[in-house]
Parts: C-alpha cells; structure tokens; sequence
C-alpha cells in the first residue's frame, strides 16, 4: 500500500466537504467552502498516480473551478456515466453540470488571470425544493433518479431524465438527514439521519421497508455527515454514526430481514463516513496452491471524527489497515477508484489523501459476468419448468400443437426480418402516422406550397400551415416503437362508435331533439361538492367521446333528479377548518338511470369509502349497464356492486401493481394495448414510470411475476365487475397467455376448467355457462392457440381439444 498527500489539492485552506472520483478514473472532484460561496473544483487525477506528471509543468493539475454555488458545498457525485456531475450546499440548491462542447481555457471568476480552466463545465439544471441545505446527493443505478437529502428532514427524487421533475419526497425522518445510499440493482434507497434513525425505502412505491434504530440509541452528539453505503453484491448496507457497549462503530445491516448482529469496531470517535469497494474480490490464488474456490467477499472503508481511516475485508475479523492521525481534522468523505484500488480521502482540515492498493492485498475482482452472477443468485431468477435444450428435443404429441408451433416459429421469423429491415433502413425512430413518416408529409406539404410571381419577377411563396404532428408522448421503448397519435382515451374510443361512459356537464348542449331515440349511449352525473376541483384526467378522459360523436344524445344539465348526492353530503363539504367533523351526518349516494327509469342505488352510505381522510367526489358515471362509478380526488375509483351492496374499488392512479406490472412480452399487437370500455375510461393513461423503472433496475423476477399477476387478475375482476364482456376477454386472454409465457402450468388448468365445465350434464351442477354474456367454451376455443405456443403444456392443451371435440360431438 502506497500513502500520498498531494498539497496540492486545496480549497485555500478552506474545508473540503467532498469528494468523487470519476467514473473513468480520469479525474475527480472535490466541493466545498470557496472565499465567500460554495466551491466545486475539477481535478486532474494523472498527476495524483504519477510521480513523472505530478512534476511536468505541462499538464494541468487543476482542470475547472465553479463558484456557482452561493454557500458551502456538502456533496459532490458524479453520475455512473460520467456525463453528469451533481453538486449539493448550504444553499439549498441541487446543480447539476455537464461539461460544455466549447473548447478554450477561461479563466476563473476573480482570481486576476492566473487561474485558467482547462475544461469548461457548465450548470445544466438547478434543483430547487428544499427548504435547507442539501447534505447529500447520490445517483441511482442506471441514472434515472438522482436523490437528495438535508436538515429539512426530507428525502427528495429527482428524475434524472426530466429534471427537474420530482418522482417522490419520502417523509418520515424527523432530524437532519444526513447521507443516502442506494441499493445496487436499485429497489431500495437507505437514508440515515440526525433523529438516531436509518430508513430504508421502497423504490418500487417509494414507501418505507423499514426503520432501524436500536444500534443508534446510546448515539450522543452529532456529526457533520452520515454517509451510508451499500455492498456492492446487495447483502449488507453499512451505517455511519452508531454504537456498541459505549463504542463508536459502523453498524453492518444485513439485507435478509435487515439484522444487526456486525459491526466495525475501533474508531474511538463518531464514524462520519463509509464507502464500499465497487468491486466484489475472491481470495488471491497462490502459485502451486490448490484452486478450491473461495467465497468471494467486498471491501469497506470507515472514516472517524478521530481523524483515523479503517479499510475492512468482509472475510477478516480484523481491518486490514488502520492509519491513524492522517488529517488533522474529521474525516468529511471516501471515494474509491472504479478498478478498487485506490481510494481518496477528504478532510475539514482542507487536504486530501491518496491510499493506492495491490491486487496482493484486496485480493481478485470478479468479472462482471460473475458478479452479475452473484446479484441473480441474490435477487432471485425465474426457474422455467423446462430447460430450453430440454425443449428443443421435446417430442410433439398432437398434430394441432405442432400447427401452432410452426404458426409461431413462422411469425418470429417474420418478426426478426421486419426489425432487420426497419433498423438497415433507417437509424433514427421516424413516427409514421397512416402509414406515411412524418418526413414524407412534411415534404409532400412543401410540394404543395403555392408560388406566385409579381409584376416585377419576384417570387411570392404563399404561406402554408404545417401542423405539428403529435406522436403522444408513450415511452417508445414501452410500446416497441410504435407511435401513437392523440390521448390514450381518444385513440380508444374513435374506434368504437358507442360511447361506454358519459358524464353530465353543464357546458353539454341539449340536444334532445335528436329525432330519432338512442338507448345506446348512457346518462351520467358530475357533481362536484363546494368548492372541489374536477379530477382533470377523469374529465378528460370521459368528455372525450362527446366531442367526437356529435349523435350522441345527451341529457340537458338542469335535470334535478341526475345530481347524484344527497345535499347533506355537500353541506359536510363546506365544514370550515377546524370545526369538528359532522358525525351524525351520513353521506348518503342515490342515482337513478334515466333510460331505464329505475333507481340504481338508493340511500347507500360513502363511509366506507371516504372515512378518515379529506377526500372529495370528483365525478359520477354510469356505464351503459347501469353501473354507477365514482371518481375519487385521491385518483381512486370505485363502482357500486348492487348484488353485493358494497363499493368495489376499480381504479387506482397510485396502485404499485399497475406501475410494476410488466407484461408487454404477452401482447400480440398494438391493438391489443388500445382495448376500449368503461375500465380503459376510467383507469385512464395510467403512468408506465414504475415499469420502466422494473426495466431498468432488475427487479428480482420472482416480484416481478408475482405482481404482474395481481394486476392482471385486479384487471380481470374489475371488468367483470363493471360488466365489460369486451375488456373482460382482453384482459382474460392477456393474463393466460402471461401464464403461458412464465410457464404457469397450476393457474392456467383452473381457468381451462373453470371454461370447460362439466363434460355431462348433471342437475346439481352449480356451473354457468356464461360470463358477462359471453360463452366459456367459446373464450377456451380462443385460448387454445394460446396454449399451443408453448410446449410445457401440451397435456393440457390435448386434453382440452379433446374434450371440446367430445361437448361438440354431442
């Protein structure tokens, strides 16, 4: 092990907070206190390595100062790119920087010329939302979300795609937060704060997993900073600030049920910082020693308030090395280089140190494909019942299944020689809207300008209106790029003539005159409680098809009897602040279906649905079979279930499941997404952030699978609910042919026997043979080539064949 205190990194004598080697090991950055504001400098690292380039006057020790920030800098963090820099201080500001494409050195802001930046940076974003200083800034895996955190008590989440759009502020602390960490494959983030507490929470819903703090009890006094980090294989997440006995430790937090039985011990002061090792290391082979494997394990170093760093192996009792008074003043942070060798430490003292390693003395990192290894064996991986060299050898028993293999086999070739041609023929993902690219339009629209000449020969070109072609704005990696035009909503119902649900808006025009009677299209009211707003997506959503079938036939807006709620429940609505609630007061819904002249729901109480919280009635619809729906302002919807008398919840804007779900490898086509009805209309454009989020971070397949379920069958029951024969065999077909794809053999023979039914008829069968007026022998015929494209269940899909050929017989 090598030591090195290049002097030459400083901040003027002034604190450094932070410090972060970049990604490429070309450079690093340190933040801190500058004269009178916050400083951000970017360093050359060659010089720091090398002995010859430390002396060679000709290349650059400092490369970029940036004085943007208006109070002390506390955090510095590159992105795991390279491409972003992310810089937090006193100032309650979050920037963010990129270095600019222009070439040339400026000098820096006060300094009379002597300093010049060798690289240009520039502030690309600044965050704004907290209310104190920023103490901490760390970068997801894969970049998407940048999170923050200060003495406001808050955690904030930035997307890192839409700054500065905010995903999520995780509340629970209530001291200054002090340092964050996340997980490596992204499905948690740890939080540790002044209140003696570590938080870790859920990426998946961004609420918390849990809250640890027996090792923090005994903690008194505070510290500058709590950096937390995280072992590189996922298993155990390692705490700054803790105790044991009276003792300072770091306190090892396992990742299964999140125990705390491990500790770094030694420090005789508060841990202020500890950073893991990227690398995950198996023991150094020795030359003629036997090559038994060895279990790998990761490396972690402390830094203490006393002035000592520690650098610890998990397989050793002890650290490694101890070097004690290295600075003169705390230990503010820790970064390591990419390859793991080397390792920066910044000081209050205003220096750095440089500790450089031997593979002799950490040991061999694994490679990436090993340590991904690792992270599968961790967080789990799909088990499929046959091994596909199994499959590829399977005998095929039954001619009909052979004919759907082929038919499969035929349209994965075609598949493959489509994406072949789209990518030889074009690089850039050009929309197509009818068929034509949106550059063919533009340029069949310059074709059609018309040119004048004046009587002096000057041409005269008549302006002509280019519409903005809007290719909406899906994610185009979710929908295999496939653009799609307009609203989700709209797309949806311009295919179907017959509008499922309509509200009642006072700006609707009374068109009663329409001579001829419509029993098709269906009344529905909107009430609005004093002073609430529409929940806008609803309205959107639902006011779509009125302005696209002009014959649609519309109640006019002062029928009386179509304002769904009983007045008392508006009178609740006004309760001044600070008045006690009207207990006594029931809310009470009544509807009435017009077209039908009955009373859907009489006198039902809303307790169930809006009890302990302030939330309101957005919107009220009815489907056209005279299901009532409410619109929550919370997002929820829930429709009335007469037979059962209860409120049924179909709708969610907040439901983890719909944003986790992941079942794209099970739609047939692009048709298949835009399935119409009254639970499209109602669920909207739901947010696909979660989803991708399941993409980009591996989301052990298991949870993946287990919560794609849920939603699919939470689909499938809402349809049937809702009485929607159309949506309930979309989302019926979808959720079998997710359990054909995952090879979900137990599940699909239930819904196979459930549409068989008994094979002889029996008086005491309870089994009907319809469901929301479909035929269940009919949707089996439909699922059979479903079946068929998997060969684990060829059993299952014989014998259903032959069953159906024996009912059919009869």
């Amino acid at each position: 092990m090598k030591l090195l205190k290049p002097t030459w990194v400083n901040h003027n004598g002034k604190p450094i907070f932070s410090v972060d080697i970049h990604p490429d090991g070309t450079k690093f950055a340190t933040g801190g206190q500058g004269q009178d504001s916050g400083k951000v400098v970017i360093w050359n690292m060659s010089p720091v390595l090398q002995e010859d380039d430390e002396k060679d006057e000709n290349i650059p020790k400092m490369l970029c100062q940036m004085d943007n920030h208006l109070a002390c800098v506390n955090c510095v963090r590159w992105s795991n790119s390279g491409m972003y820099l992310a810089s937090g201080g006193d100032d309650k500001l979050i920037m963010v920087w990129k270095r600019a494409t222009y070439i040339g050195p400026s000098t820096v802001f006060g300094s009379s010329g002597k300093l010049a930046n060798v690289e240009q940076w520039r502030c690309v974003s600044i965050l704004r939302n907290h209310s104190g200083d920023v103490m901490d800034v760390a970068w997801s895996p894969h970049d998407a979300w940048l999170a923050s955190c200060s003495v406001d008590n808050t955690v904030v989440i930035w997307n890192a795609v839409k700054f500065p759009e905010i995903l999520a502020t995780l509340r629970g602390h209530s001291g200054l937060v002090k340092g964050l960490t996340w997980d490596p494959v992204g499905k948690y983030i740890a939080s540790q704060a002044d209140d003696r507490s570590l938080k870790v929470w859920r990426t998946l819903d961004w609420q918390l997993e849990t809250s640890i703090t027996k090792p923090f009890d005994e903690c008194g006094g505070t510290t500058h900073v709590l950096r937390l980090s995280w072992s590189p294989d996922g298993h155990y997440l390692v705490s700054a600030h803790a105790m044991n006995n009276s003792g300072p430790t770091a306190q090892i937090i396992e990742r299964e049920g999140w125990k705390t039985n491990m500790d770094f011990v030694g420090h005789r002061k508060a841990v202020t910082v500890v950073k893991f090792n990227p690398k995950i290391f198996k023991k150094k082979q020795k030359n003629g020693s036997s090559t038994k494997p060895s279990c790998p394990y990761c490396c972690c170093a402390v830094g203490s308030k006393d002035r000592s760093l520690s650098v610890w192996l998990t397989c050793l009792k002890r650290p490694l090395v101890v070097i004690h008074e290295l600075f003169d003043k705390s230990i503010m942070d820790i970064s390591w280089t990419l390859n793991g060798l080397g390792i920066l430490v910044c000081s209050m003292d205003g220096s750095v140190a440089f500790l450089d390693f031997s593979q002799d003395e950490l040991g061999d990192p694994l490679s990436e494909e090993e340590k991904s290894r690792i992270h599968q064996s961790t967080y789990g991986k799909s088990l499929a019942i046959m091994t596909e060299a199994q499959l590829s050898t399977a005998v095929i028993e039954n001619p009909e299944m052979l004919k759907y293999q082929r038919r499969q086999q035929q349209q994965q070739l075609e598949q493959k020689s489509a994406s072949t041609r789209e990518t030889g023929s074009a690089t850039s993902v050009a929309g197509v809207v009818n068929g034509e690219s949106l550059e063919d339009i533009r340029k069949n629209l310059l074709k059609k300008q018309v040119e004048t000449r004046t009587a002096d020969g000057r041409r005269r070109i008549t302006p002509l209106c280019i519409a903005q072609l809007d290719t909406g704005d899906f994610s185009t990696a979710f929908f295999n790029s496939i653009p799609l035009s307009g609203s989700l909503a709209g797309t949806m119902l311009s295919s179907h003539s017959s509008p499922q649900l309509l509200p009642l808006d006072s700006s609707t025009p009374n068109s009663f005159g329409a001579s001829k009677p419509c029993t098709e299209p269906v009344v529905a009211a909107s009430a609005r409680p004093a002073g609430d707003s529409v929940n806008k997506d609803s309205m959107n959503a639902t006011s779509t098809p009125a302005a696209l079938s002009p014959s649609v036939l519309t109640t006019p807006s002062k029928i009386e009897p179509m304002k769904a709620f009983d007045s008392r429940f508006t009178e609740r609505s006004k309760a001044t602040p600070g008045a006690p609630a009207l207990t006594s007061v029931t809310p009470t819904a009544m509807e009435r279906d017009v077209h039908r002249q009955v009373v859907v729901v009489k006198e039902e109480s809303l307790h169930s649905i809006l009890a302990g919280s302030d939330m309101t009635v957005s919107q009220i619809l009815l489907t056209q079979h005279g299901i009532p729906v409410m619109n929550l302002s919370d997002g929820k919807a829930y429709c009335f279930n007469p037979s059962l008398s209860t409120w049924n919840l179909v709708s969610d804007k907040q439901d983890s499941l719909a944003q986790c779900a992941d079942f794209r490898s099970s739609l047939p086509s692009q048709d298949a997404m835009l399935c119409s009805g009254p639970l499209a209309i109602i669920q909207g454009r739901t947010s696909n952030s979660g989803r991708q989020a399941a993409r980009l971070f591996s989301v052990p397949h298991v949870v993946q699978q287990e919560t794609t379920l849920a939603y699919l069958e939470n689909q499938v029951a809402a349809a049937l609910t809702l009485q929607s024969s159309h949506e309930y065999r979309h989302w019926l077909l979808l959720y079998a042919r997710y359990l054909v794809n995952e090879g979900f053999e137990y599940r699909l023979r239930e819904i196979c026997k459930d549409l068989l039914g008994p094979v002889h008829y029996s008086t005491g069968s309870q089994w009907e043979s319809t469901v929301v007026g479909l035929r269940k022998r009919e949707l089996l015929k439909e699922l059979l080539p479903v079946i068929g494209q998997n060969l684990r269940f060829q059993r299952l899909f014989t014998e259903c064949q032959e069953q159906l050929d024996i009912l059919r017989d009869k």
